[in-house]
């Protein structure tokens, strides 16, 4: 990517070794790169020092005066995986071009984001010389924007994920239910005993209700053991920061019980109002 040297602090650029571009660098198209993190590691591995190295960019060295912090995506691009030289440099000698394709604009307040944005787009307008604005040949797009198109791509997939998750809760939840009252059916004589014997409905429906909640409780832990060994796994290998949240737990584990209750409660019913007497005759 070819910059200026205002590119440093109009994209709020911290420099991990070495030092930026001048604008002498600028006028003499000099052959010189600013590296990011990530392709420090791509081009010479972890934990090197390659400022003063040469690097080759289409058949062309560069030496490599600086590389920056990590700073994570920014937009639609990362700026810990760009490669970065003197614009005049990266025009005429690396692409043969005489324009520009995007520029980072900084604004001192935010309160003036969008009258600055308004006026550079009249601006851009005039020295395309396009009437119209809906013929506008160029985007304008703030932090606003990208945070408004991230927050309904997340909102997507959240609304996604959690029509799966109500389908596997529902699935597993009609499970629990067969499960459940298979078990009434095996245990009839057992229930009519109990209930001969003086044990209340009450008692039968908790009992139930606990072996359902126990169950899913369970199957509620397995899965968030595999959850986070999966999620574990993943950011591991595509070098992503793991968190484990507390919320998410305990939510795991109340929703597992909630199922549990809600799914064991006809089959304990179904249990309590057993006849003792009916009971006890099945074979």
């Amino acid at each position: 990517m070819g910059v200026l040297p205002a590119y440093k602090d109009v994209r709020n650029l911290e420099m991990q070794q070495g030092s930026f571009f001048l604008q002498r660098d600028i006028d003499t198209y000099a052959k010189l790169a600013v590296l990011g993190p990530q392709v420090v590691i791509d081009l010479f591995g972890e934990n090197v020092n390659p400022v003063g190295k040469t690097i080759r960019i289409d058949k062309l060295l560069f030496k490599v005066i600086g590389t920056t912090v990590a700073k994570g995506g920014s937009g639609f691009s990362n700026l810990d995986d760009v490669v970065l030289v003197p614009l005049s440099t990266a025009q005429k000698q690396l692409f043969g071009v005489d324009y520009i394709g995007s520029i980072s604009i900084e604004v001192t307040e935010s309160s003036l984001s969008e009258q600055v944005r308004t006026d550079i787009g009249y601006f851009l307008l005039s020295r395309h010389k396009i009437a119209d604005p809906a013929n506008a040949d160029f985007t304008i797009f703030s932090q606003a924007d990208i945070l408004g198109a991230a927050a309904q791509v997340t909102g997507i997939f959240t609304t996604l994920l959690a029509g799966i998750a109500a389908i596997s809760l529902l699935v597993g939840g009609i499970g629990i239910m067969n499960i459940m009252l298979v078990t009434v059916v095996e245990r009839t004589r057992e229930i009519g005993l109990r209930k001969a014997l003086g044990a209340k409905k009450k008692t039968i429906i908790t009992q139930f209700l606990i072996e359902s909640i126990m169950v899913t409780f369970v199957g509620g832990i397995l899965g968030m053991i595999l959850g986070i060994s999966l999620s574990f796994i993943i950011s591991y290998f595509i070098n992503l920061p793991f968190t484990l949240s507390a919320s998410s737990i305990l939510l795991a584990i109340g929703v597992s019980s909630g199922i549990g209750i809600l799914f064991g409660w006809y089959p304990a019913r179904k249990a309590a109002n057993l006849s003792p007497i009916e009971a006890l005759r099945y074979e």
